[in-house]
C-alpha cells in the first residue's frame, strides 16, 4: 500500500503539470500578455504602475491558492477514512493557530501598503501641469475644451460630439495633462481602457464634494477608445469618444490651427479640419478610427458650451 501511494504522487504531479502546460500553451498568449492577466497594454506610467500591482496581487493570490489546493488534495489523497480510529486533532495547537492567523494578516498588510503607494502615485496632482482639458459629459455624448487655448473670438478651443461624429480628445505625448471632469445632467464615467483608469463625472462636483481632477502622461502616440462606464440612460452604450495622442510638435501644430480661422469656412478650425490640414498620416485621420457613430438623435442632454461646435 505504501509503495502504491508513493508512486501515485509523482504521477499526479506529472499529470497536473502536463495539463497546466497544455492549458497555458493553448491560450496562444505571449509572456507579456500572460503577465498582464487580461489587462490591456497601458499607455501611461500610471497605467503601468497599476498593471504591476494587479500582476503581483494575482501572483500572490495564485500562490495562496496553490497552497490551499495542495493541502486539500493532500488530505483527500492520504487521509481518507481507513479505520474507525479518530485521526490526530489540532484544534488546540497554539503554534499552528498563530501561524494561520499571522500569515493572512501579513498578506493583508503588504497588499494594503502597495495599494496605498500605487494609489498615491496614480492620484498625485503636481502643480503646473503642461496641459489642461475640461471633460464635460452629457446624455449621451462628450465635450472637451482646452481653457488655455483660445479661438479668435476669445472662446476656449472646444470639441463636441454628435450623433454623426464621435468626438476626438486630442492630447500630447510626453506632457503632464490635467483633466477636470464634470457632467451637465446625470452621473457618467470617463473611462479609457489603455489608461487603466476611470473617474465618475458628477453634476456640480464641487457641491457634491467630489474629487474631479486627475493627471497623467501619455507615453506613445496612437488612437485609444474611450467610453462611458456608468449606466446613464437609453444610449449609454453608444456614448464613446476617442483619445488621439500626438507627439508634442504635432499637438502644437493642431492647437495652432484650432486657434485660427479656417479661410474656407470663416470659422475656427474644427478638430476634423485641423487634423485634415496637418496631413500627417494615420494619426491625423480627421474622424474616429476606434468606433463608428450610432445614427440616432441623442438629444437627452446638452454640452456646457455652444451646441454644434466641433
Amino acid at each position: 500500500m505504501g509503495l502504491k501511494e508513493g508512486t501515485r504522487v509523482p504521477r499526479l504531479v506529472k499529470v497536473t503539470g502536463l495539463i497546466g502546460l497544455v492549458g497555458v500553451a493553448a491560450t496562444g498568449c505571449t509572456t507579456d500578455e500572460v503577465l498582464r492577466f487580461g489587462w490591456p497594454q497601458g499607455v501611461t506610467p500610471q497605467a503601468e504602475s497599476m498593471r504591476q500591482l494587479w500582476t503581483w496581487s494575482v501572483i500572490a493570490a495564485l500562490a495562496v491558492g496553490v497552497i490551499v489546493w495542495g493541502l486539500i488534495f493532500w488530505t483527500v489523497a492520504f487521509h481518507r477514512k481507513k479505520t474507525d480510529e479518530l485521526p490526530r486533532q489540532f484544534q488546540y495547537n497554539l503554534p499552528l493557530e498563530l501561524i494561520y492567523t499571522a500569515i493572512p494578516f501579513v498578506l493583508v498588510v503588504v497588499l494594503f501598503y502597495f495599494t496605498a503607494v500605487n494609489q498615491n502615485y496614480v492620484l498625485a496632482k503636481p502643480a503646473k501641469p503642461d496641459e489642461t482639458v475640461n471633460v464635460v459629459s452629457f446624455q449621451w455624448n462628450w465635450e472637451f475644451n482646452y481653457p488655455e487655448h483660445r479661438t479668435p473670438d476669445g472662446q476656449p478651443v472646444r470639441t463636441v460630439g454628435s450623433s454623426s461624429e464621435i468626438p476626438l480628445l486630442v492630447l500630447p505625448t510626453g506632457r503632464r495633462i490635467e483633466y477636470h471632469v464634470s457632467s451637465t445632467d446625470v452621473i457618467h464615467s470617463f473611462f479609457v481602457p489603455e489608461f487603466h483608469f476611470k473617474r465618475d463625472t458628477f453634476p456640480h462636483p464641487e457641491k457634491n464634494n467630489q474629487d474631479n481632477v486627475f493627471q497623467n502622461t501619455i507615453d506613445r502616440e496612437g488612437a485609444f477608445v474611450g467610453r462611458c462606464a456608468e449606466l446613464c440612460g437609453t444610449y449609454h452604450a453608444m456614448m464613446n469618444f476617442e483619445v488621439r495622442a500626438l507627439s508634442p510638435d504635432k499637438f502644437d501644430r493642431y492647437m495652432q490651427l484650432r486657434t485660427q480661422i479656417n479661410p474656407q469656412t470663416g470659422q475656427p478650425y474644427t478638430a476634423a479640419e485641423a487634423l485634415r490640414e496637418m496631413n500627417c498620416g494615420e494619426l491625423c485621420t480627421p474622424y474616429a478610427v476606434t468606433g463608428v457613430p450610432f445614427n440616432t438623435d441623442r438629444t437627452g442632454g446638452a454640452p456646457s458650451g455652444q451646441s454644434g461646435t466641433k
